[in-house]
């Protein structure tokens, strides 16, 4: 259950979603504050409702109004994403009262439409002024710019005009501003696991566990003789990973996204009502081995977890299993 506020002030609109439940809630780590920003059409919303698997909502989208605000649960901590609205109009009422909007900020994605070379002057200098922004309130937070739209087509024919692009836009960036912490992405919603990569990368660097996860799914993997085993959210980020080899990263990375999305299907459907939760698995036989798709019970977690693996055999022992389970939750909770 949700509750929305929808706050009207100084000719801004902020928008809060809440999530409620009846039962008493343990209390988290102080809330970690995520900044979505850049011009607008530049993506940054889109980019929020591919990881949220909402594709039918990317084409109806129409321009952010303000600050929209969202927060959700990624292992354990609660992460309050601020999505602000790139029109000019709101740049101005940002750049007014920074206290309101950057102060606080912890990470900050700055994005940018690679395809739209005639704006990219205009995003350059608002970069410069959010970034002057947070020099005035005394933070540094990382910034990861992203070139969006970095679409599959473009790669693969228009390679060389995009990297020299790439290449000049980077120098660009850097030299406009003296600020230590940049790094790049480059996105497309039609190359999800672009986004889905980036996205884990960047919010399990506020994670001082990441490395016990990383190393645990490690011994289950060889365990279980797999050959790549990847653990991810219901919010599509990914939380550990182990590959045995560059072949099947690429399988793997390639792969989450749609059985991500397969999984959704099922659960909408209905498909057997009762028999998805009983078996929590699916098992796709592809170039000689087994991609296997299946619910952890991670207890105590407000949102769900799933393990996806590539091995010869398509059984996992139930004990194994279970096992894994156990020790994330003793990880993720204790």
């Amino acid at each position: 259950m949700y509750f929305i506020i929808v706050s009207y002030l100084l000719g801004e609109f902020i928008l809060e979603i809440q999530y409620l439940s009846k039962e008493k809630k343990e209390p988290l780590e102080p809330q970690s504050k995520i900044l979505f920003t850049g011009l607008d059409a530049a993506g940054k919303t889109s980019i929020i409702l591919a990881l949220q698997r909402e594709f039918s909502k990317i084409a109806l989208l129409k321009p952010t109004r303000g600050a929209q605000r969202r927060i959700f649960e990624f292992l354990g901590r609660e992460i309050s994403e601020w999505d602000l609205g790139g029109q000019i109009s709101y740049r101005i009422s940002y750049l007014k009262n920074p206290g309101k909007y950057f102060d606080g900020t912890e990470i900050a994605i700055y994005v940018i439409d690679i395809q739209n070379k005639a704006r990219i002057p205009e995003a350059l200098s608002y970069f410069k002024d959010v970034v002057e922004q947070f020099r005035k309130l005394e933070i540094e937070p990382p910034i990861y710019i992203f070139f969006h739209k970095y679409d599959p087509a473009l790669r693969r024919n228009a390679m060389n005009e995009f990297k020299t692009l790439e290449v000049d836009l980077k120098e660009k960036l850097r030299k406009s501003v003296d600020y230590k912490y940049i790094y790049f992405y480059n996105t497309s919603i039609y190359d999800l696991n672009s986004i889905i990569s980036a996205m884990s990368e960047i919010l399990l660097n506020l994670y001082p566990k990441a490395e016990l996860i990383s190393k645990t799914i490690d011994e289950f993997a060889k365990k279980v003789d797999s050959e790549g085993v990847v653990v991810i959210d219901d919010n599509s980020l990914i939380i550990g990973s182990y590959y045995r080899d560059e072949e099947t990263k690429n399988l793997l990375s390639a792969s989450t996204p749609y059985f991500l999305t397969l999984n959704d299907s099922f659960q909408f459907t209905q498909v057997m009502p009762g028999k998805i939760e009983e078996e929590g698995k699916m098992v796709v036989q592809r170039f000689g081995r087994n991609f296997i798709f299946k619910k952890l019970n991670i207890r105590g977690a407000k949102t769900s977890y799933y393990l996806l693996m590539l091995k010869g055999d398509p059984n996992i022992d139930r004990e194994d299993f279970d096992s894994f389970a156990n020790i994330m939750t003793e990880i993720l909770f204790k």
